[in-house]
């Protein structure tokens, strides 16, 4: 706390503070003021654009977006330079959830050039979230988010892969919007993509990679529109590519916007503006069958490796072991399981309780009310929200029928799932940009009275979204205001860490956890090198199951820690 100021926020601050909702609603009506008084200074005074630089900006904006490949790489620049800016201020981001150390442990596992680990003999000590453990010891995720991590480890930090991801991500929705709009549109969209998820959203402070489904689907959608202008080997192949992303990050989403892509493929080759089928087939579906079997064998035989099925994913094989709520809302529970560790098991009690509740009419109601919620925040914070208003013309538009259809597809595949994250939805980022971009063009065409309202509206819109996120940045950078989306991580856990490493020898700890701990975070993770590793975290299970422990690590230092004590305090073992 700052000397001299209170800790309790004052009366309007507490009332925001304890009802979300509320400040959610003063930030909508925030931003509507600002752009409806952008726009009306537009009007009333044509020449502001120009007087403020603006116009000429948007003249060099016009100009650039008709070299598209400068356009695509600037963007994906754009990102990593920003970004960068901010590591002095932010440090590199911690991981805090389960599912970030699950993938940090598959890129570990690939960094050292394994598919994945033998099982441990101790494995009982070890035992935590999202892990299989038998046949082999490795991530219950597909591999496509720990190859990223892996690659960010070569380089020095598995955080650079995500950053680097996240840079191509927004390069290939720019990409995939010059398929779908006419030049001045793409360029736009691939700014419009970096305030958010490429600066201020989980996606890039952390370690969930949800970048890397976003870009598969933008390759997929992008390829789309130009096969069905020219088939040609080269779009066949990066469709090939986007797939075998999406079959490796988010399998079920990513099938979801596949099938709707296949769909819209099959009825144009189909149709009567296509090329002979003869041409089709060899121009575009045998390079695609071509790219896409040696991918799909490296799929199978990662399996192979890992469950020892090609057909077996390790989702699977986590899931049998320790779920008991299932995944789709048809679905039948799980046999009851019997865990070693009560935190393990109050997880999966939740889980499970969460399954049965979104599986009634008002548990679906209220799932779905949420998913909407968390979708607007992370996706369409004002004023993106606003170029919605042309959504009746972008409805007609004929141009974005196979968009819709894909989109409906998707959402309605989606609604079938008992659990959502924003990043679930990943692979249909570029889907959603082409569909607000398509709104801003149909708003740019509204006038009032002769007055080009729409092309004002449009502006504003632009100009608060990116120079909201220009001024927290600069804030952060300059460190008038730390700005929170970049403080990311368990710090708790880096302190035990860091005191550690400031010590010789190898270490054990043994946590534990207080009642009220938060369930969606742990500290019980550990590399794929266990025995090879500085720390090794085991669960606390008693001075006689500890005993084990000590045996088996006979030159290490054991120590103990309570996760939720304020400050966490490392203490010596004793039996």
């Amino acid at each position: 706390m700052i000397r001299g100021i209170s800790s309790t926020p004052p009366p309007i601050a507490a009332l925001l503070i304890a009802h979300p909702i509320l400040f959610t609603i003063l930030g909508i009506l925030k931003s509507v003021a600002i752009v409806a008084v952008l726009v009306y200074l537009q009007i009333r005074s044509p020449g502001l654009w120009s007087a403020v630089g603006l116009k000429r900006l948007e003249r060099f904006g016009k100009s650039l977006a008709t070299r598209k490949g400068l356009c695509v790489v600037l963007v994906g620049l754009a990102l990593l330079t920003i970004r960068a800016a901010v590591i002095p201020v932010s440090g590199i981001p911690l991981p805090q959830r389960h599912d970030e150390f699950s993938y940090l442990l598959a890129g570990d596992t690939f960094a050292h050039e394994r598919l994945t680990n033998p099982p441990h003999p101790m494995w009982i000590h070890f035992e935590t979230f999202h892990v299989i453990w038998h046949p082999t010891y490795m991530s219950m995720y597909p591999p496509g988010q720990g190859l990223v991590l892996a690659f960010g480890e070569i380089l020095g930090n598995p955080w650079i892969g995500q950053l680097l991801t996240a840079a191509v991500m927004c390069a290939a929705i720019c990409w995939m919007l010059q398929g779908w709009l006419p030049l001045r549109w793409p360029l736009l969209g691939g700014v419009l993509t970096i305030p958010r998820l490429g600066l201020l959203s989980y996606w890039i402070n952390g370690y969930w990679c949800a970048s890397l489904p976003a870009l598969g689907g933008a390759l997929i959608l992008g390829a789309l529109p130009r096969i069905k202008r020219r088939p040609s080997w080269r779009n066949a192949v990066i469709m090939g590519i986007g797939l075998f992303i999406l079959a490796n990050t988010r399998p079920y989403e990513g099938l979801l916007l596949s099938v709707g892509v296949a769909l819209a493929l099959l009825i144009w080759m189909l149709g009567r503006r296509a090329p002979p089928l003869r041409v089709s087939i060899k121009r575009f579906v045998l390079s695609l069958v071509l790219t896409l079997t040696p991918l799909a064998a490296w799929t199978g035989y990662y399996y192979y490796r890992v469950t020892g099925s090609p057909f077996r994913m390790t989702y699977e094989v986590n899931r049998e072991m320790y779920g008991t709520g299932r995944y789709f809302i048809w679905q039948s529970a799980w046999p009851q399981k019997t865990y070693h560790h009560a935190k393990m098991q109050a997880q999966y009690e939740r889980e499970l309780r969460q399954w049965r509740e979104n599986r009634t009419l008002g548990g679906f109601i209220h799932k779905t009310g949420q998913t909407l919620y968390d979708f607007w925040r992370v996706y369409l914070n004002p004023p993106l929200l606003f170029a919605f208003i042309a959504l009746p013309w972008a409805l007609r538009d004929r141009k974005m029928r196979v968009p819709w259809m894909i989109l409906i597809i998707f959402v309605l595949g989606v609604q079938a799932e008992t659990w959502f994250l924003p990043h679930y939805i990943a692979p249909a980022t570029a889907l959603l940009f082409l569909i607000v971009m398509q709104c801003m063009r149909h708003a740019r065409m509204f006038r009032w009275r002769g007055r080009p309202v729409g092309l004002a509206f449009v502006r504003a819109v632009t100009v608060v979204y990116i120079g909201t996120v220009v001024l927290r940045v600069g804030l952060a950078v300059t460190h008038v205001h730390p700005e929170k989306e970049f403080q990311h991580g368990d710090m708790e856990r880096a302190a035990v860490v860091q005191e550690l490493n400031a010590l010789p020898g190898e270490h054990v700890v043994l946590v534990s956890y207080s009642p009220d701990f938060d369930l969606d975070r742990e500290w019980v993770y550990n590399l794929a090198d266990i025995d090879g590793s500085k720390i090794v975290w085991a669960r606390d299970m008693g001075p006689k199951q500890n005993q084990e422990l000590l045996n088996y690590y006979p030159r290490r230092q054991f120590w103990t820690v309570h996760a939720g004590s304020s400050p966490p305090i490392l203490q010596p073992y004793t039996p």
